[in-house]
């Protein structure tokens, strides 16, 4: 690794953690503050207040706990539960209509939450996925707990299952954005007479948290999905939508926990793999290659506020192929993250945004980790690597350096990569920042290095403005090197106002980020909404009327590159479908020929032309759900039609089949052509820790079909083992696709703990 990087994160691990120690220290002495009404005083375990703020007591287990999920012990029937939810969804205020008891519990080793969960009708209990981390948990029944384990009311960890057993984790950064991340913990559920119960047990060498501290805070979230109704602990206005739960400085204060002290935490996780690789695509051509690989993954709880990570010789073998997109653009598709390394405590290093980078490529992003170990597509080996993270009071610290190896088929040579990003939370939720990455190859190539600083504001529930301004030094490169950010957004739940100007100058060059315009550009964006709930509307929930402008020019402003308008109405219905109608017109001006589809070219020049489009989206409680849409218009000189249908279908709790469809007519005077997709995911879970998937897809421009089977099994917790085949073929062979790529990966893993 190059000699500064490595230092730069050596000296910041071996730094931080007497900071770390220190601030532990002086926290252990202060007196401990409650948001929120006094502690209940045994034997209640909950008080509230008339602001609706709320104050629970965990209870100390003086004897084990069977831990089944049935909730039959002794500790059920004699401590009272915590209760009373209330509803985000459908009538934000208003009692739940199902009845749900919470108990919080602890002992030397893990917290405890036990939740019975009655129901009205059990029949219609929506339970179609138990793989564990799978997307559509969140559309089932499930339960939820949030943990602000270092009560600054901005963080935390959010735990959730369902009553088959399926489990999902994440991190909460700054309310808003959740990280993906995967952690020792399980759940255990069972049926009862009126409905269903479960059982989380979190430990905590799982977790981190302020020590010497007897204050976290907790959040309890209900889905009952055949109602579409969603309830909190607290009072949760239906403006913050999903983020409901990652809202921490909405949660209530849990007081009466005992973490243990000066937990030790190292663990390793090595892996051992074996490969076979045909690539038919390079000379000489690659014909079942045999390779075998070692590595390993560990980390360091330097202190309870603190966590280092090292990395040798690090592999994604089993990481999903990339989901295919239909793209009539002239710029590049960013795909999202998908490598667990990489998704742990990412929204740390997300930078003058609150969401994830990869949901609005228009933003400049200074730091994309996908940059990092892949090169035009190709996996580029990752040789080893370390990473810091954690906080001290206020501040909040990432540190990572990486170094790529060589890979000649993309002309990829030894790069290290560090990326250093330090925030400051003020006020209730607003914080400050700084970022700094680097890019630098062995081998004496160009270096590039981009530094910025960015603010977030948060006023009141709904109020927030995001600014940032950042600059890059490439050798040789000289002139606009800056890009900007300046937004303000207002969004209660009935009316939203969205303005923002972005700018990148035409040297602006993040060489560990992204730029969808890197000829430069100025962006201006307003967006207006009115969303009101009508009552006498029968099986209307909300309507939506949108208006938006987006337009883009130069970094000069001399000359238009894009200008959009989009107007749309959306009808969400109390049964959880939706539709929506939306026309927008648009502007570009192209400078450079580029393609839309296979052999159709659009020309230099500029185009004015719109397009009408219409879409029902299908609950996510059916067995039949998805989104099914038409669109028709102009396209530059042309016309276009689209036919799509994206959906799930269950065919048991354990196997669903997600089939895409996209059929694109582009018709122009100077050339016609098909731009159409086909994707095919189907799902068979075995266990919540154990499934077997496999990912079809063909895309008419390339003429290729590609195939993705997975098999994943958790033997043990944190140990897994992964068998990954995968294929490229060419449709423009006759009769069965000729192979031109091909992997057989078995790969198991080792997990640890110390």
């Amino acid at each position: 690794m190059n000699r500064s990087a490595a230092l730069l994160v050596l000296g910041v691990i071996a730094f931080f953690p007497s900071f770390a120690i220190a601030g532990q220290q002086r926290a252990q002495g202060e007196t401990a503050f409650i948001d929120g009404p006094p502690a209940p005083v045994p034997p209640a375990v909950v008080s509230r207040d008339e602001s609706g703020h709320v104050t629970v007591r965990a209870i100390q287990l003086t004897e084990p706990l069977d831990f089944d999920g049935r909730l039959d012990e002794a500790l059920y029937h004699d401590n009272e539960p915590i209760g009373d939810f209330i509803q985000q969804e459908p009538f934000e205020g208003r009692p739940a209509t199902d009845k749900t008891e919470v108990w919080v519990t602890f002992d030397d080793d893990s917290l405890y939450v036990g939740a019975r969960l009655w129901e009205s009708d059990s029949s219609k209990r929506v339970m179609s996925d138990m793989r564990r981390d799978a997307n559509n948990l969140y559309n089932n029944d499930h339960f939820a707990v949030l943990l602000d384990t270092f009560y600054d009311r901005r963080n935390g960890y959010v735990f959730y299952a369902n009553a088959q057993g399926g489990m999902s984790d994440a991190e909460v950064t700054n309310e808003s954005a959740l990280s993906d991340w995967n952690t020792i913990w399980d759940a255990r559920s069972a049926d009862f007479d009126g409905g269903w119960t479960l059982e989380f047990r979190i430990p905590f060498h799982s977790i981190r948290f302020k020590e010497g501290s007897s204050v976290w805070g907790i959040n309890f979230r209900r889905n009952v999905r055949w109602k579409t109704e969603m309830t909190y602990l607290t009072p949760t206005p239906a403006s913050y939508q999903r983020n409901g739960l990652n809202r921490a400085s909405n949660a209530a204060t849990l007081v009466g926990i005992e973490p243990p002290r000066n937990l030790r935490n190292i663990t390793l996780k090595g892996y051992a793999l074996g490969s076979s690789v045909t690539n038919r695509a390079v000379r000489p051509i690659v014909s079942n290659d045999g390779n075998a690989e070692f590595g390993a993954d560990a980390r360091w709880g330097v202190s309870q506020s603190y966590v280092a990570d090292f990395t040798v010789n690090t592999d994604f073998a089993q990481v999903e192929d990339d989901e295919q997109v239909v793209n009539l653009t002239r710029f590049t598709v960013r795909f999202p993250e998908k490598r667990e390394f990489f998704l742990e405590s990412n929204q740390l290093f997300s930078f003058g945004m609150q969401q994830a980078a990869s949901t609005n490529p228009e933003v400049p992003t200074v730091f994309f980790s996908r940059r990092i170990g892949i090169e035009n597509g190709t996996v580029v080996p990752i040789l080893g690597g370390t990473r810091l993270l954690g906080r001290s009071g206020k501040y909040r610290v990432g540190a990572m350096a990486i170094r790529t190896g060589e890979e000649p088929s993309v002309g990829a040579v030894t790069t290290d990569f560090t990326a250093v990003r330090v925030q400051r939370e003020f006020l209730r939720r607003s914080r400050i920042g700084v970022i700094s990455t680097t890019r630098n190859p062995a081998s004496g190539a160009t270096h590039n290095y981009v530094y910025g600083a960015d603010a977030v504001l948060n006023f009141y529930e709904n109020v927030g403005f995001i600014n940032f301004i950042a600059k890059s030094e490439t050798p040789g490169r000289h002139g606009d090197d800056l890009a900007y950010r300046s937004r303000f957004a207002w969004n209660p739940d009935r009316w939203t106002v969205d303005i923002e100007q972005t700018a990148a100058g035409s040297n602006f060059n993040p060489e560990v980020g992204f730029v969808q315009r890197p000829e430069g550009y100025v962006r201006s964006r307003a967006r207006f909404a009115f969303e009101p709930r009508p009552r006498n509307l029968p099986g209307v929930r909300k309507l939506s009327y949108t208006i938006e402008v987006d337009y883009f020019t130069d970094p000069d402003r001399q000359h238009l590159q894009t200008r959009d308008q989009l107007a749309f109405v959306r009808v969400d219905l109390n049964s959880g479908d939706n539709m929506q109608f939306d026309m927008l017109r648009t502007r570009e001006s192209i400078d450079e020929p580029f393609l839309v589809a296979k052999d159709v070219r659009v020309p230099v020049g500029d185009f004015v032309f719109r397009q009408f489009r219409g879409a029902y989206t299908f609950g996510p409680q059916r067995k039949l759900s998805g989104t099914a849409s038409v669109r028709y218009g102009g396209f530059y000189e042309g016309t276009r039609r689209e036919l799509s249908w994206r959906s799930r279908i269950e065919f048991s709790p354990q196997l669903y089949v997600e089939p895409t469809i996209s059929w694109n007519r582009i018709d122009l005077p100077w050339a016609k052509g098909n731009e159409n997709l086909g994707i095919t995911r189907i799902t068979y879970t075995l266990s919540p820790r154990m499934f077997v998937s496999g990912l079809v897809q063909y895309q008419s421009r390339t003429d290729a079909v590609s195939t993705n089977a997975r098999f994943r099994w958790e033997y043990t917790p944190g140990s897994e083992l992964f068998v990954v085949y995968s294929d490229g073929r060419t449709t423009l062979s006759r009769g069965v696709p000729d192979i031109q790529n091909r992997s057989f990966v078995v790969k198991v893993t080792r997990f640890f703990q110390m």
